[in-house]
């Protein structure tokens, strides 16, 4: 059995070795293994790998390496880019970067749409070397001049077949042809279909492929359970009882308004909840995965806006109180649980009318798992829920003004409140 490289043996510079030490990250993924002696040498690199992988850091490492020698950026012309499919993403993208920047002292920022972009303006005129940004509203800055991507030595296109399923092709198409043509390109995509396969044509050249855990490959730490349900008052209890235990998990609704109106339920009956879902504003979405990061909500309720790219650490469980109507869907809500080599369990509840669809989707899947008639009050549910938290009493709510949507043309605040 061969051990694992460290991240030295894989030539990641000194400085930033310490910095992912001080991040308490001693040894690579299996993902960062494959891939980083490639990037760190320059070559456009196509990754596929599940969410959860440690792709972010595979690209995060030689994208700062990459410019550490590097002049700093001028005003308005940042020297790497990454893209992301969603806001959420963006944001983590962009902490998971900001620690190996600062080693170089290289300024990072963020671009997406749904806020105002006073801000995002003001960054780029004062200079910044890496650009984490949605593809609609980075599109609008380089409409308006605000920033260029001419300077760009290092692309990231970060789930692509996300992009893909949001319409972002087109833009991203535009975008990376602004990109000089010679720069190096990194890719990760769980799938290469829906026009992805053009996109590695077109923009990546003699591109090293790594497949690391593709799309449907099944995560050996998460376990699939089927419960089939009797009806809709089964299928009511059954939640609060899997929403009741002590860690955290989340609960995937079809609907916004199924979302907001769970995670009221839940709350009101002891169990601390936030919502997660489009009609949110950022504030909202920020304060309510902080409320589920740190844990004063051990509920995080959501639609399929955050089966990407929002990570939290230590989701025991994951329950699709509505099964998604198609099989990608299921695979990146579960993948909420077991990530980094964690465990964790994914419930799919099914109501009689829901059996044979579900059946088809988790086919597609490649999830093998048998189907289970069972009540909230089965030995296997108690066996899932664990240690039942203690009641929380609900506090009143308070008052909020009426949200405004910021007077922005932005493409990005539209295409990324999916959900």
């Amino acid at each position: 059995m061969t051990s694992t490289p460290s991240f030295a043996d894989l030539g990641v510079p000194a400085p930033l070795v310490r910095a992912l030490t001080a991040m308490g990250i001693e040894s690579p993924f299996p993902i960062q293994a494959d891939t980083l002696p490639d990037s760190l040498d320059g070559a456009d690199v196509l990754g596929r790998g599940r969410t959860g992988s440690g792709k972010t850091l595979a690209f995060a490492i030689p994208v700062v390496a990459g410019l550490a020698d590097e002049p700093r950026a001028r005003p308005g012309h940042p020297t790497a880019l990454v893209l992301a499919p969603t806001r959420e993403l963006a944001t983590q993208i962009a902490a998971a970067l900001t620690p190996l920047a600062a080693a170089y002292d290289l300024r990072v920022t963020t671009v997406f749409g749904g806020v105002s972009q006073q801000r995002q303006e003001r960054a780029l005129r004062a200079g910044v070397d890496i650009v984490v940004a949605c593809p609609g509203r980075l599109e609008d800055l380089m409409r308006q001049r605000v920033v260029s991507l001419d300077s760009v030595d290092i692309t990231v296109l970060d789930e692509a077949d996300h992009m893909a399923d949001l319409g972002f092709l087109p833009v991203v198409t535009r975008i990376l042809a602004a990109t000089p043509a010679d720069g190096q390109r990194l890719m990760f995509s769980a799938t290469l279909d829906n026009g992805v396969d053009k996109l590695v044509k077109r923009f990546l050249h003699d591109a090293v492929r790594h497949s690391v855990d593709d799309e449907t490959s099944p995560v050996e730490a998460m376990t699939h359970h089927v419960f089939d349900l009797a009806g809709a008052d089964d299928k009511k209890d059954m939640v609060q009882t899997l929403a009741s235990g002590a860690g955290r998990r989340i609960l995937f609704t079809r609907t916004k308004h199924q979302a907001r109106k769970l995670a009221k339920q839940l709350t009101a009956s002891g169990i601390p909840s936030v919502d997660l879902h489009g009609n949110l504003s950022q504030n909202a979405r920020d304060r309510n995965l902080a409320a589920f990061s740190e844990g004063s909500a051990r509920v995080l309720v959501a639609t399929d806006v955050a089966a990407r790219g929002v990570h939290v650490p230590e989701v025991e469980l994951v329950v699709h109180v509505d099964p998604p109507a198609e099989h990608k869907a299921y695979l990146h809500r579960s993948g909420r649980t077991a990530r980094a080599g964690n465990t964790g369990d994914v419930v799919t509840l099914v109501l009689p009318e829901q059996r044979r669809d579900v059946a088809v989707l988790l086919r597609k899947a490649a999830i093998d798992v048998k189907p289970q008639r069972v009540t909230a009050n089965s030995e296997q549910v108690s066996a899932l829920v664990g240690e039942v938290a203690a009641y929380v009493e609900p506090v009143a709510p308070q008052p909020q003004q009426p949200q405004r949507a910021p007077k922005q043309r932005s493409g990005g605040g539209r295409g990324q409140q999916q959900g």
